[in-house]
């Protein structure tokens, strides 16, 4: 790659954690360790809802597509590192860096908006409980999902043509294990101003507004489980929105905590080790927390292999919101 305001960029160096040839080892095996039980995890949470009539209901129909979308988001970055580390090569062409891009922003924005939308139905299970069945019918629950994908496509979609009009004029490296939208910002020669319009409105949107309404659903919730007066009642309530609450809190405090670090300590290493977490540990512990707290998901996965389980309804509110 020659320099050059009019030179084309034909590849991009992932540099990743470490260039120290005894660590490449211990960091193949440990990554595609995380990823297998990714993929493994999720697939058996897909699995237990499209078999089990018992949870075809909204809570795990949004289930159903998170374990999904946290399969291809993984699958997005991960496969490629590993593909490096066992070649011992860093390079990835620049139509695989926008490729990978696109699709990177593609699901981690579907992963927000689908967290979002599960909150909601948690919502109107615990605020409105009588009208649950009526609002969350299966057409509402299927454009929920339509509209978060339409969303992430023309956000991701948008970002990568606009990353395709950046001019780069030096041997470009990554100072991470894939292609992410605001570090090739920073590495471009030309005016990336537009680009940097175009990324903090996507931040805004898709960072911005779906906490927001996680956090006004969840203050309505904790404000019905306070007026319940029993404490099983409150147990109960609390029990139908632990996994999700705990899986919100995994995803925004581990994103967050990348751009918090990564902006204070300015090291490429830490921000790229900081990375993983919302990447890669998020989607792998998702499972795991959805399987061990919750009571229906163990059931379906026992009946899918055949183990006796003890039938129950699903609850799916207790109070209406003051």
């Amino acid at each position: 790659m020659l320099p050059g305001n009019d030179t084309q960029i034909s590849e991009f160096l992932l540099l990743g954690f470490s260039e120290e040839p005894e660590l490449q080892p211990l960091i193949f095996g440990l990554f595609l360790s995380m990823y297998l039980i990714t993929v493994f995890g999720n697939l058996l949470i897909i699995l237990a809802v499209s078999s089990d009539s018992h949870l075809h209901t909204p809570m795990y129909f949004f289930l159903f597509n998170l374990s999904l979308v946290d399969i291809c988001f993984t699958s997005s970055t991960i496969p490629k590192m590993l593909a490096n580390i066992l070649t011992q090569n860093k390079v990835i062409t620049y139509q695989g860096c926008i490729t990978q891009m696109y699709f990177f922003l593609l699901f981690a924005g579907l992963d927000v908006c689908l967290l979002t939308v599960m909150a909601y139905d948690r919502f109107v299970a615990i605020c409105h409980p009588l009208h649950y069945t009526v609002i969350m019918n299966p057409q509402l629950c299927g454009l929920l999902v339509l509209v978060s994908w339409i969303m992430s496509v023309l956000n991701s979609l948008l970002q990568s043509l606009m990353a395709l009009q950046m001019t780069f004029c030096t041997v470009l490296a990554i100072p991470d294990f894939f292609c992410e939208l605001k570090q090739m910002v920073q590495l471009a020669c030309s005016d990336t101003f537009l680009n940097n319009i175009v990324m903090y409105f996507g931040v805004v949107l898709l960072g911005g507004c779906p906490p927001a309404g996680i956090l006004y659903s969840y203050s309505k919730i904790m404000s019905s489980i306070c007026g319940i007066s029993s404490a099983q009642g409150k147990y109960k309530a609390f029990s139908t929105c632990a996994s999700h609450l705990s899986v919100v809190s995994l995803f925004y405090c581990t994103g967050l905590g990348v751009y918090l670090s990564s902006a204070a300590t300015h090291s490429s290493q830490l921000s790229a080790v900081a990375s993983v977490m919302y990447t890669v540990v998020t989607p792998m512990l998702n499972p795991f927390i959805y399987s061990l707290r919750n009571k229906d998901i163990k059931g379906g996965l026992k009946r899918v292999f055949g183990v006796e389980a003890i039938k129950r309804p699903i609850n799916l509110g207790l109070n209406k919101c003051p």
